[in-house]
């Protein structure tokens, strides 16, 4: 090595020109390792049980899914995906239409949330995603989900509920919208009035589809079908299936893709029971267990 530089530059003539090193060539940002960019949240290091250990092996990367949307994957906690996210995020992003039966603390949100992300064109001004819940608690809950798993996405996220302001929601309408989140009664109400338009949405999504098929909400979800493409995307996530469930399946899912991880209702390591008492106990009986905690 040292004769053949000896000889190399005694045929050489003129100033020496050293180019860069080679890992300095193409030293673009975009092409560096964008993990070690990531915020990472603590590690949580609480006991994890099979409901959410008991995963393939799969990882978020295997699903191909842009590069912004794993780095708000990444930054939001998750490391793998969970059981139930394993089986709906490869199923959802082909177009078929889903039926999903897991406990609930399982990772269900994030298992149509991201799908849904991903499949969202951000350059299209248009509602590409509704998830319908039955309760404004669990709207707000998912859409901050949402916000925060596509952070790094262009994608505008608007949640609507009954009990607020109507006329605010219709002018949040007017601008860019491409993930809606809500309760039935009231994007039925704005998609009636002309200003929800629903007819470049290619997904919707029912999160706890068994209350959403209460006699409560029903004929709300199905007039809202009416609204949507006929080439529309349906994914159903419950806890629990009650027959209610599967006369819907049969009249808007035909050929649904079936998951259940479901052997018992309740998440492993907690103990359910029941106290029968009387009204004026409950307070009492409630200060009692809480103070044996």
């Amino acid at each position: 090595w040292l004769r053949r530089n000896q000889i190399n530059a005694a045929g050489t003539s003129g100033p020496k020109v050293v180019g860069p090193p080679p890992a300095a060539v193409g030293n673009d940002p975009s092409s560096q390792d964008w993990k070690a960019q990531l915020k990472l949240p603590p590690a949580d290091t609480r006991f994890r049980t099979e409901d959410v250990t008991a995963t393939k092996g799969n990882e978020f990367e295997d699903y191909f899914l842009k590069r912004e949307l794993l780095m708000g994957i990444y930054e939001k906690g998750f490391e793998n995906p969970s059981p139930i996210q394993e089986e709906s995020i490869p199923i959802a992003l082909t177009g078929s239409d889903i039926l999903a039966r897991a406990k609930n603390g399982t990772g269900k949100t994030a298992a149509f949330c991201i799908p849904a992300l991903e499949k969202i064109d951000q350059d299209k001004n248009a509602i590409q995603v509704v998830i319908v819940v039955p309760t404004r608690e669990l709207a707000l809950q998912t859409s901050q989900v949402c916000k925060e798993l596509g952070k790094h996405l262009k994608i505008q996220v608007m949640v609507t509920t009954g009990g607020t302001s109507l006329k605010d929601d219709i002018v949040r309408l007017y601008q860019p919208v491409h993930l809606l989140v809500g309760t039935p009664g009231r994007i039925l109400d704005l998609t009636k009035k002309g200003v929800c338009i629903l007819k470049d949405c290619s997904m919707l999504v029912m999160d706890e589809a068994d209350k959403l098929l209460s006699p409560e909400f029903q004929p709300s979800i199905e007039q809202l079908i009416r609204y949507l493409p006929a080439s529309r995307q349906i994914l159903m996530f419950s806890a629990t299936f009650p027959v209610t469930v599967k006369e819907f399946k049969d009249k808007y899912l035909p050929k649904p893709y079936v998951i259940n991880l479901m052997d018992e209702l309740t998440l492993k390591g907690i103990t359910q029971f029941y106290a029968f008492v009387e009204e004026r106990q409950k307070v009492h009986c409630l200060n009692t267990l809480f103070s044996k905690v």
